[in-house]
């Protein structure tokens, strides 16, 4: 069946910005760019810092101060406006919040923080939850597109979001902030960081309060019931600590503990479930270089542990995913311009199920698997750069695995014109839940199905950049196409339901952006993508795809004091499960658009005074279905640092 649906106004407008902005961008005024400006760094392309200009990947690079000038408090807030993204939360703040990456699922992102990968065994569909991720302590966001298996394994079809928290370098520096403002907001954070001959650290706690946010549309309560509104409490500590032994060897550290109170809307939308999830992870590693930096070995374990207890009118559930891992990677300057980069990891995953669903009242399962992968870093004649790279995973439950990507760049002489493609394949593993899983909620029975074969993908793009007026404007443009099979799918067996590998989805689509830097004080950036995600046997949709986003962002700095910041994020409508007759019934859920402003005042050397204005035009609607997003939000606090 195919399903064929009218363009609404916001994908009218997000056409029409798609052109505008990048016509804006073509009739800048010449000035000539900063000589002095650095080139943008990545890492999560290749494993490696590479400059952003040498890289052939789809890459979006958020920084800490991208995040402060924004005055985004949550992951989740902060990744709406990246192309080639749609984040989906049931709700507001505390709400489950995961990705899609360019029209694929969203158990196909694999979500790292300081390497460490949150994705949680004991989840339905083993996706990573950004819900629970406060941005306090973070100091970039590398988001990556397209299939990326042949480097990080299993989860990694749609991409890959790694998030680095701070680190501390220089005189000891201490920091703190507070803010409040609509529905019973209160936060606050407190940290200190800095490195004195061989060690660095950084310490921070972080505190996210929301305590009266509307959840539930007008539409599913009853006239004469008052809605009951969802609160949220988040409370995380981190650290990160480094200590230097020798020019040739340290040792690093990182610990991250999340624990939450969220209450939101029951089932009936009349009084108020409880969910206390709480995230733990820590990391050591071991870094040992030779032959004079040629070779760098990272030696480290990871471990997480991930809980998700429960509370409803009917009784208590808990959720527990744990995860460990033991990795060695090495970097080897093998020749000029050629680096190598080899490879080998073990992780084992386990999943706790005490349920009040579950008919045997606990589940308790595990699975491993071993990967072992090689890289070539390759530049040619300071024009030609190519990344390469092969993976062979070995899984307890399903056996061996090989995944691969390759990935040009050229840029042209004159126009430093950039022409970029990649082509890899992906695999994604069934979760415990789905092989293991067993409930019985209100009658209707689930069992996993221990059957079930992984997931799979392979992907391409192709596209440009091209700076203009000696950087000052740039603009791109990006084709990209995946094929999934072996898509999971869960399936009614009549008096039961399952999962089976049942499907087949396409996607594809176009990302392009403008960026201008008018001037000194103002810069302006554009971005819009294009989807077409669809069920490649039945022509169906894919649920929670829009086809068109597009975001508009301006910061002005008007003196050296100032600085606002304005955006404007429109999605149009988009295939969805009815959250009342979910999963039976679909429809289509309407778009939207918003506006955001933000502004700082450096009152001194030490001091700012910041505020800031959500959803300035209080639009009201659903993402995803049946569960409203907040209204107009005044919000405003200070932010204090030692020199």
């Amino acid at each position: 069946m195919t399903i064929h649906r009218c363009s609404t106004p916001w994908s009218r407008a997000l056409l029409a910005s798609s052109v505008l902005v990048p016509a804006l961008a073509l009739i800048a005024s010449p000035a000539k760019a900063d000589p002095e400006a650095l080139p943008t760094i990545v890492v999560s392309p290749t494993g490696t810092a590479t400059p952003l200009s040498q890289v052939a990947s789809s890459v979006t690079v958020i920084t800490a101060a991208d995040i402060e000038r924004e005055q985004r408090r949550t992951v989740s807030e902060v990744l709406a406006t990246v192309p080639g993204l749609n984040v989906i939360q049931t709700g507001g703040p505390g709400g489950t919040a995961q990705v899609y990456i360019r029209g694929t699922e969203a158990r196909h992102v694999k979500v790292l923080i300081d390497g460490v990968d949150i994705g949680d065994p004991s989840d339905p569909n083993g996706s990573a939850d950004i819900s629970q991720l406060l941005t306090g302590d973070i100091a970039r966001i590398e988001v990556l597109r397209g299939p990326q298996s042949g480097l990080y394994g299993s989860d990694a079809i749609g991409g890959v979001i790694s998030i680095t928290t701070r680190k501390g370098s220089g005189p000891v520096r201490a920091t703190a902030s507070a803010e409040a403002g609509s529905f019973g907001t209160f936060n606050q954070t407190a940290g200190f960081s800095g490195a004195q001959d061989k060690i660095n650290y950084a310490f921070n706690i972080i505190h996210l309060r929301a305590t009266s946010v509307p959840n539930v549309p007008d539409r599913l309560i009853t006239p004469s019931v008052q809605q009951t509104k969802s609160y949220y409490d988040n409370k995380t500590i981190s650290a990160r600590l480094g200590y230097d032994f020798n020019e040739d060897f340290s040792v690093n550290w990182v610990g991250r503990f999340t624990n939450s109170d969220y209450r939101y809307p029951n089932y009936g939308f009349t009084a108020q479930d409880t969910g206390t999830p709480r995230q733990a992870l820590t990391r050591g590693e071991a870094v040992w270089s030779a032959l004079d930096g040629r070779i760098k070995n990272y030696f480290g374990v990871d471990y997480t542990d991930l809980s998700r207890p429960t509370e409803t009118s009917s009784g208590m559930s808990i959720y527990n995913g744990q995860r460990l891992k033991y990795d060695w990677r090495s970097v080897i300057q093998a020749l000029p311009g050629q680096t190598v980069v080899l490879g080998a990891d073990q992780q084992k995953d386990y999943y706790q199920n005490n349920s009040i669903y579950t008919p045997t009242g606990r589940v308790d399962v595990s699975n491993g698997n071993k990967g072992v992968y090689a890289e070539l870093q390759s530049q040619f004649a300071e024009r030609i750069f190519v990344v390469s790279n092969v993976r062979h995973d070995y899984n307890d439950a399903f056996g061996g695995h090989d995944t691969y990507r390759i990935a040009p760049a050229v840029l042209i002489p004159g126009t430093e014109t950039k022409l970029k493609a990649s082509y890899g394949t992906g695999f994604k593993p069934p979760s415990l839940d789905q092989l293991y899983g067993s409930y019985n909620i209100f009658g209707s029975i689930t069992l996993g199905n221990p059957n079930l074969k992984p997931e799979e993908s392979t992907g391409w793009d192709v596209g440009f950049e091209q700076p203009v007026e000696g950087g000052r404007v740039r603009f791109g443009t990006t084709y990209f196409h995946n094929d999934v099979t072996n898509l999971i799918q869960y399936t009614s067996f009549g008096s039961y339901w399952s999962y089976l590998n049942v499907s087949q989805a396409k996607t594809r689509g176009i990302e392009a952006f403008a960026a201008w830097t008018v001037g000194p004080q103002l810069s302006l950036r554009g971005d819009y993508t294009y989807t077409e995600a669809f069920d490649a046997q039945t022509d169906e949709p894919l649920r929670r795809r829009p086809k068109h986003k597009g975001s508009v962002t301006a910061l002005w700095t008007p003196t050296d004091q100032w600085q606002v910041t304005g955006t404007l994020l429109a999605v149009s409508e988009w295939y969805d499960v009815d959250r009342v007759a979910y999963p039976t019934k679909y429809v289509w859920s309407p778009g939207y658009a918003i506006v955001n402003l933000a502004a700082e005042y450096r009152a001194t050397s030490q001091t700012t005074i910041f505020g800031r204005i959500d959803n300035v035009f209080n639009k009201h609607y659903e993402n995803p279905n049946g569960y409203l997003k907040p209204g107009i939000g005044i919000f405003g606090g200070i932010r204090v640092a030692t020199q």
